[in-house]
């Protein structure tokens, strides 16, 4: 079975964008974000996660506008809070944005097994919410720097997500200006003290994307949960051959697989609070367009292909008019 990997590589730390109140802001330029027309240049010094947001949340206006035609409403759902396979990258970062007043957009350093060319197109981003900004001394990072080395030699876990936070990563692809999404994942936390049940978790995952074709027996209070189709749309039961080849990923740190032996992919993960498994610490979703993000990755590389060979054969006639002769 053919599949195409998303290569992981470490997330960008820095934050950009947010999202206030309105319509939808103007159309932001090829090869940039929802987030980055009009964005104020950020400044120097402590800020709190609101300035961090403003100086990078450029026009963005909230609820945000899609024009992507919408799933066929007799159809399953296959959204991640409205961020669905198929929208533009601006749609889709409008969209994440809107979710929080705080959630900031920065493009991903990931990238697809794919030959580029030598082009730049935008291939996901991810989105947390934004965190104070404080300028640190040189001393101070030294200290973090040999605590962080301390825990790995300890196997200390380090988690990046604390109660109430929550972060996306959304996979993107196509010729520059015209990416569309192919994947989406989204980590979410619960409050501390407003924890709900793993049942109702799991019940409210069903309530939208239906009876799970495959749900693995609960180990350690966690829990996961499987919705797949083949390329047709149709469940993937038990008895399939694709039963067990077609995956998807929910955590927004890991990566997906494209394959067109199979449509798409959504999968739940809901975890225990440590001390009390019948608790939900917090749940990822995610969702991957696999026989869709097959074919968007390969016609895209093709695209790319015709388009650097146009490039080389107007090299070649420009040299025929312009080009020095050599001396013999």
């Amino acid at each position: 079975m053919k599949a195409i990997p998303l290569i992981v590589t470490t997330l960008l730390a820095a934050a950009l964008g947010a999202c206030g109140s309105g319509n939808s802001g103007p159309t932001p330029a090829a090869g940039g974000t929802g987030a980055s027309a009009g964005k104020a240049a950020p400044r120097p010094g402590n800020a709190s996660a609101e300035e961090v947001a403003n100086e990078s949340r450029g026009g963005v206006r909230c609820p945000a506008r899609v024009e992507t035609k919408p799933r066929d409403a007799k159809a399953p759902a296959d959204d991640v809070v409205g961020v669905r396979p198929g929208m533009t990258y601006e749609e889709a970062a409008n969209v994440v944005m809107c979710t929080h007043d705080l959630m900031v957009v920065q493009p991903d350093a990931r990238g697809f097994q794919i030959k580029t060319f030598g082009a730049t197109l935008r291939q996901g981003f991810a989105a947390r919410i934004a965190q104070p900004r404080v300028e640190k001394t040189s001393k101070q990072i030294m200290q973090e720097m040999q605590d962080s080395a301390f825990g790995r030699g300890a196997n200390r876990v380090n988690e990046d997500m604390k109660p109430g936070d929550s972060k996306w990563y959304v996979g993107t692809i196509g010729v520059p200006g015209k990416e569309r999404v192919i994947n989406v994942a989204r980590e979410e936390w619960f409050a501390e003290g407003r924890n709900p049940t793993s049942d109702s978790v799991e019940q409210a995952l069903i309530k939208k994307y239906g009876t799970p074709t495959r749900a693995q027996p609960p180990a350690s209070g966690q829990r996961s949960l499987t919705w797949a189709y083949d390329p047709l749309g149709r469940p993937i039961t038990e008895t399939s051959p694709l039963f067990y080849k077609c995956s998807g990923v929910a955590d927004p740190d890991g990566g997906a697989n494209f394959s067109p032996d199979c449509g798409e992919v959504i999968v739940a993960q809901i975890f225990p609070t440590p001390d009390n498994p019948q608790l939900s610490r917090f749940f990822q979703v995610g969702v991957v367009d696999q026989a869709g993000g097959y074919e968007a990755l390969t016609a895209t590389e093709q695209a790319l292909q015709q388009m650097d060979s146009a490039r080389k054969a107007q090299q070649v006639q420009e040299a025929a008019k312009n080009a020095d002769a050599p001396k013999l």
